[in-house]
């Protein structure tokens, strides 16, 4: 299983990063990364996403639409 990731962007002080994984039958899964503080003070939660897609540009595409949803209603994700 391999990852990938797009470009991270930044809402107040998260650091939010659309990431993808690769499983062994060719298809992607999409996943989030949001990350606060910095050095020892630093937070990370990765949420992974159900559904899987053909393409690595899909699953990137769903994940940063989920990190912007994340920006308008962050209790969603808890």
């Amino acid at each position: 299983m391999s990852s990938f990731s797009s470009l991270p962007f930044t809402v107040g002080k998260f650091l939010i990063t659309p990431l993808i994984r690769s499983n062994n039958a060719g298809r992607f899964s999409a996943a989030l990364s949001i990350r606060r503080g910095q050095g020892t003070q630093t937070h990370d939660r990765v949420y992974t996403f159900k559904p899987d897609f053909a393409s690595k540009d899909s699953a990137l595409v769903y994940a940063a639409a989920q990190g912007r949803y994340w920006m308008l209603n962050p209790a969603s994700f808890t």
